[in-house]
């Protein structure tokens, strides 16, 4: 820690004016208090409070302004540019507010934001009901709400903003601000895509569709030779698909438990959101005659079980190291591209997804959101998660350059939930004009105007700046 120390006496104002524990350097709990998912991320706050509930929330602003702390907000701890800690400020971790409260009558759910996607399964399951989220359960709800939500729901129900109807937001100067179509709109508006700029969000509440108890999930394995055939299946079967069926392009080299082999791979991985299991499995079936694949398992899972399929790769304490880009065709040389490179990566720590957007992602107007853009087929994830630094080198190396070679056809579409740190960067973050120059370009000088202007009423300080940044005033840009 290279900034001055809060003093014992500051500290035991603080664990007075909270329900929950406060640590600070000296505790025994501090090591691990500090760690977020990505191991790469490694910061030494002045103070880490775990919250006992929501309330602690406006005393730790308060405490935080009169000692001039930056501020770092964390729910379930899974961001991937480690957002969820700074050095020598303030770390406001909710983890431990998890409630999610399900209206089976308003087809509601309601969710602290301390809950991780397995807790908002877990409640809207049992009463075959679900939310549309993202596909690895440890996740946070809060963190992938604000940026956007991609997942297995995306085609048949849009995504998690498009399903965001209310939430409270705790704003700077310790109000509490309740947003939803009839009460401050353009506040819900900016948290439909705008990050953690506004506030520090201490519900939300979506709306929660039916799901059988049982989904129709599969995975269509692909080794060398058939890669290239089993894309071009891939970009003539996406290209009609019904609003229920939502497929995920992967490669990987497969971890040793999967039991197979150590050869790099194409998964053709999809869900069927659809009561009937026939016809997604008519929709398999075609995907399968069109490519044969080398191994196949498809089949009826539980919900969760599905959504949780892929948690092994990314526990926490991993390095990662992500890039993305919308993708707006999947022809051959985009195809040229994403097999010379899934060739080349012969180690297990990284991988590459390609979600099919279109459906209900495509129908949503544009303006309704603050989503960033709706125009890309696909949408490409490149991630590593890797355990050693001695891998870094290689393993950014890898990500930066398949990034790169879709630049061409991306149209320069980002999603901030798959936007890491850059490694050499300050915890601080870049100047107010690089971060509206960045802004800009992610969103369009449209809605940052209208961003900006919310970040300017509710946070004209910036004190919720440790986010992908929206500045309250465009400075040398």
């Amino acid at each position: 820690m290279t900034g001055p120390r809060l003093s014992p006496e500051a500290l035991r104002a603080l664990s007075s004016a909270v329900r929950g524990t406060v640590i600070g350097p000296e505790d025994a709990l501090y090591d691990d208090a500090r760690r977020v998912w990505n191991a790469m991320i490694d910061r030494h706050p002045a103070v880490v409070v775990r919250a006992g509930d929501v309330a602690d929330v406006a005393p730790c602003l308060e405490f935080a302004g009169r000692h001039g702390l930056p501020v770092a907000l964390r729910g379930g701890g899974h961001s991937v540019a480690g957002y969820g800690t700074v050095d020598d400020g303030l770390v406001l971790d909710l983890g431990s507010c998890r409630d999610v409260t399900v209206d089976v009558d308003t087809g509601t759910a309601t969710v602290a934001p301390g809950a991780t996607l397995a807790d908002l399964d877990r409640a809207t399951t049992a009463h075959g009901l679900a939310v549309p989220i993202g596909v690895v359960s440890a996740t946070g709800v809060a963190g992938l709400t604000l940026g956007g939500g991609f997942g297995w729901l995306t085609r048949k129900h849009g995504l998690t903003v498009d399903n965001l109807l209310a939430a409270d937001v705790v704003t700077a100067d310790g109000r509490t601000v309740h947003a939803s179509a009839e009460e401050n709109p353009d506040l819900l508006w900016g948290l439909t895509g705008g990050g953690g700029n506004f506030g520090a969000v201490t519900s939300f509440t979506f709306a929660a569709h039916p799901l059988p108890p049982t989904v129709l999930g599969g995975n269509l394995i692909y080794f060398r030779p058939r890669w290239e055939g089993a894309l071009r299946a891939f970009a003539d079967w996406t290209r009609d698909l019904p609003d229920e069926m939502t497929a995920i392009l992967t490669a990987l080299t497969p971890p040793p438990d999967w039991d197979l082999g150590a050869d790099p791979m194409l998964v053709i991985g999809f869900a069927w959101a659809g009561a009937e299991h026939g016809e997604g499995l008519d929709h398999a079936d075609e995907l399968a005659g069109m490519a044969p694949p080398d191994a196949e398992e498809v089949g009826p899972t539980a919900w969760p079980e599905w959504q949780s399929a892929m948690d092994g790769l990314f526990p926490k304490g991993v390095r990662a190291y992500w890039k993305n880009s919308g993708v707006l065709r999947l022809d051959d040389e985009v195809i040229a591209v994403l097999c010379a490179r899934a060739e080349q990566q012969t180690w297990q720590g990284t991988a590459f997804d390609l979600h099919h957007m279109g459906g209900a992602f495509r129908r949503v107007d544009p303006r309704a959101t603050a989503f960033p853009d709706r125009s890309p087929e696909y949408w490409l994830n490149v991630y590593g998660f890797w355990a050693s630094a001695a891998d870094d080198e290689r393993n950014i190396a890898f990500v930066r350059g398949l990034a790169r070679d879709v630049e061409p056809f991306s149209g320069g579409a980002q999603y901030v939930n798959f936007m890491a740190r850059e490694p050499e960067g300050p915890s601080s973050g870049p100047d107010e004009g690089d971060l509206w120059r960045r802004a800009a370009t992610l969103y369009g000088e449209e809605k940052l105007d209208r961003l900006a202007a919310l970040k300017r009423w509710y946070d004209p300080q910036n004190v919720f700046r440790l986010n992908h940044n929206i500045p309250p005033l465009r400075v040398g840009a």
